[in-house]
């Protein structure tokens, strides 16, 4: 068999600038608010900090050498804004964006092309003080952060992302206050900074097309939150479908209210009934900002809610069975993860696909041998890829994979107890070990995919019912 990935698809690797650039105080770099709350004793675990990470800043040579090395066409890398706006506003630090220029050239040189995500949640501490999402004022604040990285890049960046993850930065940093700032407001409020954030993600996409030097590709990478029909039954495909299409009161977790505002210009309706008085304050002409073109819909996608429809064609969750696959998350392994999510989100939004993050943390370590035999992570991702190519095959205007994460990293609240990479870092010693998946994932690239099909665990060809290990027992649960 031969893999249905285009020519021109892009196979990349991702990772996000507080999480691996270190240097957190150095050449003129303004605190961002998870120095801040790093730094607030209990925040993380153990203990960790983000202040040296894998010292990315300092090393930033030997690590795109090692992207060739993995074959990789694509990085995606995050901008930290106070390294560049150490205020936030005002006056820029050339030597923060100094650094950028020297890394794209780096990641150029190597023919690995930069996409360059505007922000991946390391705010300007300076700005948090003046409040944060909640200003108003925080939409025109990340337009002129925008303009001065596209002002310095875009004459060898083509390709941009605005946000990463509203659902998180917004919810988890101020609902559940689980990561930075660590707030835990009222909803109505939560929504407010929510809806500032989208204004910053269209007037960001305006500045990016009224100055890019170089035509510009731009999208952005919120959460896919994705469920999977347990058959391939109409009904249950509608019931999954279905709820990947509902917005839930007392939270952030959907596609919808995300999704909907810039890409089709509004809130779903059913998104204003649910959140009812905590809904934002908005203008109509706010949607004349936020819904700008793009050219493609990223999404983060690592696992999926098994669905099926009830007893009056209602969506339910289908409980999965004792000791079924997980990671070290404890995120289920739902290998048609990729297969419905590129599929529910394509025909919704009727724009090109891009899996902007995917992959999965494991207690990866070096063995006596020297290595780093992560097999798991190879099942993992030979599993999802053969779902995403089974899309594609269907239809699906999948163009890009960005595996998470190019090396271990700074987990974010639960500090470096999490290895995400095809890298392994030694966080004492700063040495890196490329794993047995990075080199698995070279041939992934080289091919172009055909060496799913060419693996023994590939030897059932994927499909969505549940021979490829998605079996769930019978006890559900409302979606």
């Amino acid at each position: 068999m031969s893999s249905s990935f285009p020519s021109n698809f892009t196979w990349g690797a991702a990772a996000a600038s507080y999480q691996i650039e270190g240097a957190w105080q150095s050449d003129g770099k303004g605190a961002s608010v998870w120095d801040m709350v790093s730094h607030q004793k209990g925040r993380i675990w153990e203990g960790h900090t983000g202040d040296v990470a894998c010292d990315h800043y300092n090393r930033y040579k030997d690590d795109v050498a090692m992207m060739s090395q993995m074959g990789l066409q694509a990085y995606r890398l995050s901008v930290s804004w106070p390294r560049v706006l150490p205020s936030g506003t005002g006056k820029v630090n050339e030597a923060g964006l100094a650094f950028y220029d020297r890394l794209v050239d780096e990641l150029l040189a190597a023919r690995i092309q930069p996409w360059v995500t505007l922000f991946h949640w390391d705010f300007p501490y300076d700005l948090f003080m003046r409040g944060g999402w909640l200003n108003p004022d925080s939409a025109q604040w990340f337009a002129d952060y925008t303009a001065v990285v596209v002002d310095r890049l875009s004459d060898r960046v083509s390709h941009w992302i605005t946000l990463n993850e509203p659902q998180c930065f917004i919810g988890l940093g101020h609902l559940h206050g689980e990561h930075a700032p660590g707030l835990k407001l009222g909803l109505h409020e939560v929504l407010q900074a929510g809806h500032h954030a989208l204004l910053a993600h269209g007037r960001s996409v305006q500045t990016i097309r009224a100055r890019a030097k170089t035509t510009p590709v731009i999208g952005w990478a919120p959460v896919g939150c994705i469920n999977y029909p347990v058959t391939d039954s109409a009904a249950d495909v509608a019931a999954a479908n279905a709820a990947m299409d509902t917005v839930w009161d007392g939270h952030c977790w959907n596609n919808r209210w995300w999704g909907d505002a810039p890409v089709l210009g509004s809130y779903p309706e059913q998104g204003l009934k649910a959140y009812g008085k905590n809904a934002p304050k908005f203008k109509d002409a706010d949607f004349d900002i936020i819904k700008q073109p793009l050219d493609f819909y990223g999404c983060n996608i690592y696992h999926a809610t098994p669905t099926k429809a009830g007893a009056n064609g209602e969506p339910e969750t289908v409980q999965l069975d004792p000791g079924f696959p997980h990671t070290h998350f404890l995120w289920k392994r739902t290998d048609s993860a990729l297969y419905w999510g590129t599929k529910f989100l394509a025909e919704r939004y009727k724009l090109p696909i891009v899996i902007t993050e995917n992959g999965l943390t494991m207690p990866d370590w070096v063995s006596l041998d020297g290595k780093v035999h992560d097999s798991h992570r190879i099942d993992f991702l030979h599993r999802y890829l053969l779902g995403l190519d089974k899309a594609i095959d269907e239809g699906v205007d999948v163009q890009g994979y960005f595996h998470w994460s190019i090396m271990d990293n700074f987990e974010w609240a639960e500090g470096y107890k999490h290895r995400f990479g095809l890298v392994h870092v030694d966080y004492a010693t700063q040495v890196r070990t490329l794993k047995d998946s990075a080199h698995w994932y070279r041939e992934v690239i080289r091919t172009n995919g055909a060496n799913l099909y060419n693996t023994p665990s590939s030897a059932t060809p994927f499909t969505t019912a549940s021979n490829v290990g998605e079996t769930a027992s019978l006890t559900t649960a409302s979606v």
